[in-house]
C-alpha cells in the first residue's frame, strides 16, 4: 500500500456488506450475460482475481457510488430475488426491442416486471421496481404501453395454419367491420342493437344482470319492478334523463339501450324540413346499422325544446366636450332563433335592454316588436336554410288599413354543430342575405359583429 493511497483499504480489509454486494452484482452480471447469449454462463478462470485487482484501483469512484446501489437493490433484499412466476428481467434483444436505445429497453423490461408483481399484490417489489424504472427512463411508461401494442399487433398478424394473413387486409376494411359490429344482448326479443365501440364494451357484461344494493344487507326495490314495466318508464321520460339513470349501473345500462326507446325519439325528430323530403328514416338507420341511439346522437338535427342565442359585441365612439378624451361605447345586443317542427323559424334582434330572461318566455309567433323576422327553415346535411324571414314589427298589429307589402326579406346559412357530441347546440353564420323581392337579387350583409348561436334549453314556454 503506497502514502499517497492510504485512504484505500485492501480487500482483505473491505467491509463484510460490501464484499457480499460485490458477490451479489457480478452474479447478477453474469445471469443477464446468460439470458442475452441463451447459452448457459461458464465460470472464466481469474475473471474474479482480476474484477477484484481493478476494484482497489478505482475503490473512491466505487465507494461512491456504492450508496445509491445499495439503495436500488438491496433496500429490500438482493436484486437476484425473483418471485416464481415473474417475467425474467432480460435485454432488449429478447423481446424484439432492437429499435430502442439499451437503457430504455432495460427500462421497459423493469417495468413490465413491476407490472407483473402488482397484478400479484406484491405493491412493494413492485413499487421498487416502478421507480427503478423511472430512474432508467423517465418516459418508460408511454414506452412500455407501445412495445406491448405492437407485441399484441405481431401475435395477432401471425396467421394460423393456412388462413389469409392479417396482413393483407387493409385499414378501411378493419374500420368497416368495427363500425358494422353489432351485439344483440336480448336474446329472448334481439331488442338491443349497439354498434361500434359500445357493442365491444358490452361485450364483458354478465349474462344475468340485476341492481346492486350500495349496502348489502338491504334489499332493492327496483328489482321486484320487471324489466318490461321499467322500459315503458323510460320511454316517457327525456333522452337526457334515460343517459342519467343509465350511468347508475350496467342493468341500467343494459335497459336503456332499448330499441324502441331511441326508435321513438328519433321517428319524432327526423322529418321533414328535419330531413329532406327524399331522405327517410330508413336511409338513415342504414348510416348507422340499425343503431337508432347511435342515429339520433350522432346525425345531425336542430331542437326544438329552446333556444339559440347569439351574444354579439361592437365598439361606438361617443362624443366628449373635453378634446383631450376620447369616450367609446361598448354596444351589446342579443340574436335569437326559435325552431318549430312544421318549418318556421322566429328570429328577433334586440338590444342590451332586453335581457334573454325578459325575451324567452315573449318568444311565440303572436309576438310584434321591431327586429322581430318570421320565416321558414330546412336542414340538409348539417347546413341550416333560413328563408323569407320577415319583419313583422308593432305597426302591423295597429295598422287600420292595409300593411303595404315588404320589398325586402332575409335569408341566412348556418352551419350546425355539436360540442359535445350529440347536443347539436351551436350554429355558426356562413352567410347573411337581404334579398329584393321583386327581382330576386341577394346582397350580403357584413358578419363583422355576428357571433355564434349557442343553445339554451327551455323548460316550458308559458301560454303552451
Amino acid at each position: 500500500m503506497s502514502a499517497g493511497r492510504s485512504d484505500i483499504l485492501a480487500p482483505e480489509q473491505e467491509p463484510v456488506e460490501l464484499a457480499r454486494f460485490r458477490e451479489q452484482w457480478k452474479a447478477e452480471v453474469r445471469e443477464r450475460q446468460t439470458a442475452t447469449s441463451g447459452v448457459q454462463a461458464q465460470p472464466v478462470p481469474g475473471a474474479s482475481t482480476a474484477a477484484e485487482r481493478t476494484i482497489p484501483a478505482a475503490r473512491s469512484d466505487a465507494s461512491a457510488k456504492t450508496a445509491t446501489i445499495t439503495n436500488t437493490h438491496s433496500s429490500r433484499g438482493p436484486a437476484t430475488h425473483v418471485v416464481a412466476g415473474a417475467p425474467a428481467v432480460t435485454t432488449h434483444a429478447s423481446h424484439g426491442h432492437s429499435h430502442l436505445s439499451p437503457n430504455l429497453a432495460h427500462a421497459i423490461e423493469v417495468y413490465r416486471k413491476a407490472v407483473f408483481h402488482e397484478q400479484h399484490s406484491q405493491l412493494d417489489e413492485a413499487l421498487r421496481l416502478y421507480r427503478q424504472a423511472f430512474r432508467l427512463d423517465a418516459n418508460v411508461d408511454r414506452a412500455y404501453f407501445i412495445e406491448e401494442q405492437r407485441t399484441h399487433e405481431r401475435s395477432a398478424a401471425q396467421p394460423p395454419s393456412h388462413k389469409k394473413a392479417p396482413s393483407t387486409v387493409s385499414v378501411d376494411e378493419v374500420t368497416r367491420d368495427v363500425q358494422k359490429l353489432e351485439v344483440h344482448k336480448d336474446s329472448k326479443d334481439k331488442s338491443i342493437v349497439t354498434s361500434g365501440f359500445l357493442a365491444q364494451v358490452l361485450k364483458n357484461f354478465p349474462e344475468n344482470l340485476v341492481f346492486q344494493p350500495e349496502n348489502e344487507k338491504e334489499g332493492l326495490p327496483i328489482n321486484l319492478i320487471p324489466d318490461e314495466l321499467v322500459l315503458q318508464i323510460l320511454r316517457i321520460l327525456d333522452y337526457t334523463t334515460i343517459e342519467r339513470f343509465a350511468a347508475v349501473s350496467r342493468k341500467a345500462r343494459m335497459l336503456s339501450l332499448d330499441s324502441a326507446i331511441w326508435r321513438d325519439f328519433v321517428h319524432l325528430a327526423y322529418k321533414p324540413p328535419q330531413i329532406a323530403d327524399n331522405e327517410s328514416i330508413t336511409n338513415i338507420m342504414e348510416l348507422y346499422n340499425s343503431d337508432y341511439r347511435r342515429a339520433y346522437i350522432e346525425h345531425p338535427r336542430l331542437r326544438m325544446d329552446g333556444v339559440y342565442i347569439a351574444v354579439c359585441h361592437y365598439m361606438r365612439m361617443g362624443s366628449s366636450e373635453n378634446a383631450w378624451v376620447n369616450v367609446t361605447h361598448l354596444i351589446t345586443y342579443h340574436r335569437y332563433l326559435r325552431f318549430f317542427p312544421n318549418g318556421q323559424v322566429l328570429s328577433l334582434l334586440a338590444n342590451e335592454e332586453w335581457q334573454p330572461q325578459t325575451v324567452i318566455p315573449m318568444l311565440k309567433p303572436s309576438l310584434r316588436m321591431k327586429g322581430f323576422y318570421i320565416g321558414n327553415w330546412s336542414l340538409s346535411g348539417s347546413t341550416v336554410y333560413i328563408t323569407n324571414l320577415v319583419e313583422k314589427h308593432l305597426s302591423h298589429a295597429h295598422a287600420t288599413t292595409e300593411p303595404q307589402p315588404n320589398r325586402y326579406f332575409f335569408q341566412m346559412t348556418l352551419a350546425l354543430r355539436s360540442r359535445p357530441l350529440g347536443r347539436w347546440n351551436k350554429l355558426d353564420f356562413i352567410g347573411y342575405d337581404s334579398v329584393n323581392v321583386e327581382d330576386g337579387e341577394a346582397v350580403p350583409l357584413p358578419l363583422r359583429n355576428e357571433r355564434s348561436f349557442w343553445f339554451s334549453k327551455v323548460k316550458s314556454w308559458p301560454g303552451y
